[in-house]
């Protein structure tokens, strides 16, 4: 229909809402983080992360080809804690992704965000399938999505240059027909 919809997520500890051009101090805090971003990618002069942050500023509705990034804040205190979304493949298939910082790590804020992403894409997204790709070692991410519901579908032999090596992917998906929520 072309209507421009741009989801705002809410949990019961959380907002996600829409990244705007006033997130960018917390987006390159995350980006520079070398414990964020361990598993992720190398260290990156701010103008390489100032263009990944401007990709992820046009509106976004379903089926757009860049990221749905939501920036996810404490409902009580509106602190920034993270970063999560998705983007498109196909129509109805999309990688999820999900940033969070040091601080917000280990409390259940991505597994309360991620829910939502995923209840949202399913639901309302026209989303039939939603893949991941983590970084071999990255265990909290893989519990994390395994949690959701995740399946790991395989992995990818010395598929991503890291840090001067080698590493294997493991891939994940979860199909709309599968999914239940409070698992």
């Amino acid at each position: 229909n072309g209507a421009i919809f741009m989801p705002t997520l809410i949990t019961p500890r959380l907002i996600c809402t829409p990244i705007t051009p006033q997130d960018w101090p917390f987006f390159l805090a995350l980006q520079q983080d070398r414990q964020v971003m361990r598993y992720v990618a190398e260290d990156r002069p701010p103008e390489a992360i100032r263009e990944a942050f401007d990709t992820r500023l046009p509106v976004w509705s379903p089926g757009s080809e860049h990221w749905l990034c939501l920036v996810v804040r404490d409902i009580a205190t509106q602190t920034p804690l993270g970063v999560t979304g998705y983007r498109h493949h196909e129509a109805d298939c999309a990688e999820v992704g999900f940033l969070f910082a040091t601080q917000a790590q280990g409390k259940g804020y991505g597994l309360e965000s991620l829910q939502a992403v995923c209840r949202y894409a399913f639901a309302e997204g026209g989303i039939r399938r939603l893949v991941a790709t983590v970084t071999a070692g990255n265990d909290a991410s893989k519990r994390l999505l395994e949690k959701v519901g995740f399946v790991q579908e395989g992995e990818l032999r010395e598929a991503f240059w890291l840090a001067g090596r080698w590493h294997n992917d493991w891939l994940f998906g979860l199909l709309r027909n599968e999914y239940r929520e409070n698992r």
